[in-house]
């Protein structure tokens, strides 16, 4: 490859899983820029001429099959036309889909039509966020206890795609008929991995899964699917994952010197006041909103979620919040305006009830939206330079109410879901310091983080 030549290009399943996959190339030294539409020629120059990586960050984690069929071909060619050593399609590191919805097999499905792949690695584990794939079954962290995917409290009861089969090979085979294979952490270790993983290869898989129980396993998973990428020709390498591939990919190119990741790790200056605004009805949303408004320098507005998403009722309720807000944070607080605490919230059945009295059908859409237009108005009348999404859906409707077209890795404040540095069509959020999280992610104080600019898990970040 040439020094002119894209790394990687990725296309993200939802907004906060891409910013995740953007922090694990960041940390490895691999310049990335995010967008949220492919960009054109014209958008790769100026601040983003010579980056390494690029993505764009879709909604296909919530899409049928049908919806994706209309949207992800285009997304792929965009891609294409970036001619890069590898392509991602990003996931989420707890894998949850379902074929109606979201469905990874189809994406595969999708994506093969496009690039032809010779295979298509899935690498799913990401230690950093405590998931981890032994044999083929994913496992993730809560708290100090480590659960299999289906006997995870919150993913096995997902509202929309519950995990109910921790064999990720098996969850595919119900999306995709494509044959399936997996190179356990048994292959990945000792000194006949190349020559175990030619004999897989040569039994033309289509699909084959990665173990990923440490470092070393992504780093050998790395080594691997470079060393096949760069052998190609006609086209990139189509894989699948989480930022687990991100970690892995980084790791070898580290090894052989191809980028160079940061002598130390990036840090943010603290601000005085931060405005977060919430969608996600997570219990560990739930629990970081609790322990934000334990502290005196935070104020918490619930949003009234049944008038705003009734028309007739929504700017009343859109006006009351930007009005409590902004005298909060002229007399010095940080915000934190909330739809839910936790999925078992009061408010998330009235809210459907008043919808459907209203006729409305896009429940999410129409709280998204307003929730963006609350906070467009709030930074226009402070003068916070830093805010915080929380909730994926939530994001993807929020984000673009602030113009903002594409993201940069600014530094890590937790795991997966770091601070980015937006660009805005519009020139009063250019440069607005932006920290997206899922519904899953960030660590009990996470919003007292994003005010401090600190890292819970990076030892020589500032706290």
């Amino acid at each position: 490859m040439s020094d002119d030549d894209l790394l990687l290009a990725y296309y993200g399943d939802d907004l906060t899983g891409s910013t995740d996959a953007m922090e694990a190339l960041g940390l490895g030294g691999v310049r990335t820029a995010l967008f949220l539409e492919p960009p054109t020629e014209s958008e790769l120059t100026g601040r983003f001429a010579d980056l390494d990586a690029v993505g764009v960050a879709g909604r296909s984690r919530s899409m049928s099959p049908d919806e994706m069929d209309e949207v992800l071909p285009e997304h792929f060619e965009r891609l294409l036309d970036l001619d890069p050593a590898f392509v991602q399609y990003k996931v989420c590191s707890t894998f949850d889909s379902a074929p109606d919805v979201g469905s990874i097999g189809h994406a595969i499905d999708v994506g093969q039509d496009v690039f032809d792949s010779p295979f298509v690695p899935v690498v799913v584990g990401v230690p950093a966020l405590e998931r981890y794939v032994v044999f083929g079954h994913l496992f993730a962290t809560v708290g100090d206890r480590t659960y299999r995917i289906d006997r995870h409290p919150t993913m096995s009861d997902h509202p929309v795609t519950p995990m109910t089969e921790s064999d990720l090979c098996r969850h595919l085979g119900e999306q995709t008929d494509r044959p399936t294979d997996r190179f356990d952490v048994l292959a990945l270790e000792g000194d006949g991995v190349d020559a175990e993983f030619a004999r897989l290869l040569a039994s033309d898989p289509e699909i084959v899964l990665f173990d990923t129980l440490d470092g070393s396993h992504l780093r050998e998973a790395g080594r691997l699917l470079w060393s096949r990428a760069l052998e190609l020709a006609d086209g990139p390498l189509f894989a699948v994952g989480s930022s687990g591939l991100g970690y892995a990919l980084t790791a070898y190119w580290a090894d052989t010197g191809a980028v160079s990741p940061p002598e130390s790790v990036p840090t943010a200056d603290p601000v005085d006041r931060i405005a977060v605004m919430s969608g996600s009805a997570s219990p560990e949303t739930a629990a970081q909103i609790d322990a934000a408004l334990e502290r005196d320098d935070f104020t918490g507005i619930r949003l009234d979620t049944p008038s705003l998403v009734v028309p007739a009722e929504a700017a009343a309720e859109r006006d009351r919040v930007v009005e409590a807000a902004t005298e909060a944070i002229g007399a010095g607080d940080s915000v934190v305006m909330y739809a839910a605490r936790g999925p078992d919230d009061p408010a998330i059945e009235r809210t459907r009830a008043a919808a459907e009295a209203a006729g409305v059908d896009d429940v999410g859409g129409r709280l998204g939206r307003e929730q963006g237009t609350i906070l467009e108005t709030v930074l226009r009348e402070t003068d916070l330079s830093r805010v915080c999404i929380a909730g994926g859906d939530t994001s993807g409707y929020v984000a673009p109410a602030l113009d903002v077209y594409a993201l940069e890795f600014h530094s890590p404040i937790a795991p997966g879901c770091p601070l980015c540095l937006a660009s805005s069509s519009d020139e009063e959020f250019d440069r607005l310091e932006l920290a997206l999280k899922g519904g899953q992610t960030g660590g009990e104080r996470y919003f007292e983080r994003v005010r401090r600019g600190s890292s819970e898990y990076w030892p020589d970040s500032s706290d």
